[in-house]
């Protein structure tokens, strides 16, 4: 069942947060589903504007619609992740996805709120809602890069919110995109997500960035031939603080291209005449799933769709 993510954000505010997952093909589609039907999870699936690309929008749109009825039982949004505005305008023309997030963070505010505005009133034309972002993550994600944090402004949301309209706004509170997300004694600002829920109560809020990224994962890969050196990610034990904060959406990516590149170094490495690509595509929607499920574990969604589809289709009557 596809929802919109303020459906499933209404549902989950104050209580778990729930995972928003990047996929850009048939291996990682199959492992994500399977992972949260298997951990009775609702989730977001992501498809950014380099994954449209990668092969093709169209293919992407149809892997959606076609996991929806393989998947009856999962409860989910299909998002665009940072999105410029004529993808978002694209995206909402679909028909395929329930919300699209605009990032014009790179932009100054007025400017920001200009384009999220425009965005926002196409979307909600159509019944779709929009996440928007305040602040700057360190990293580059699609086309948008930042050398340094650009810490939200706890004192520009409330103005930000009611000129844009938006339904979730992503804060930068110190996650950065990639695997290289903290140096030193950098840590997440818990006190900006303090002051930004304080300013915009029940408003439910976004942490992007925000992969583990397992160093059993990456000593492996580098144990099979890689070269990630000092990776670093996310305290995944912290997802539960932030739930209670206000986030309600939490996004995960180089996690899972982690796992699919582990699989695929070990198994050539261990498997040197081996040429069929399918046989490393079994094991690794297997292991992407098995993530997936510990992952919600993490997050407190798991065992939570049975809840949030009742809560939904209540409030639809």
């Amino acid at each position: 069942m596809i929802v919109t993510t303020k459906e499933l954000f209404a549902h989950a505010y104050g209580k778990y947060a729930i995972g928003a997952y990047n996929i850009n093909n048939l291996e990682q589609t199959m492992g994500l589903f399977e992972g949260n039907v298997r951990s009775k999870a609702p989730f977001i699936v992501q498809l950014s504007k380099g994954a449209r690309s990668y092969s093709h929008k169209l293919m992407l749109e149809t892997l959606m619609t076609t996991a929806d009825k393989i998947f009856p039982e999962a409860v989910f949004a299909v998002h665009l992740d940072h999105g410029d505005e004529e993808t978002c305008m694209d995206c909402i023309k679909s028909g395929v996805y329930s919300s699209v997030m605009i990032d014009a963070s790179m932009f100054p505010y007025e400017k920001n709120i200009e384009i999220t505005k425009r965005v926002v009133d196409a979307a909600h034309a159509k019944g779709l809602v929009v996440e928007a972002e305040l602040g700057q993550l360190k990293g580059i994600e699609e086309d948008v890069s930042a050398a340094e944090h650009v810490y939200t402004r706890p004192e520009e949301v409330i103005d930000f919110q009611a000129r844009t309209g938006c339904d979730s706004l992503a804060c930068a509170i110190g996650t950065s995109h990639g695997a290289f997300k903290f140096s030193g004694d950098q840590k997440l600002r818990f006190d900006i997500l303090e002051e930004v829920q304080k300013k915009l109560p029940g408003f439910p809020l976004v942490m992007h960035g925000s992969s583990s990224v397992p160093p059993g994962e990456v000593a492996r890969i580098n144990a099979a031939g890689g070269a990630i050196k000092g990776a670093k990610g996310v305290d995944a034990t912290q997802f539960r603080q932030a739930a209670k904060l206000g986030v309600t959406k939490i996004n995960i990516d180089t996690d899972g291209r982690l796992v699919w590149t582990r699989v695929h170094r070990e198994y050539f490495r261990d498997k040197p005449d081996q040429f069929d690509f399918r046989k490393p595509g079994k094991i690794f929607m297997k292991e992407y799933a098995d993530f997936i499920y510990e992952k919600n574990c993490l997050l407190g969604s798991a065992d939570q769709v049975d809840d949030a589809r009742a809560y939904i289709q209540s409030q639809k009557k």
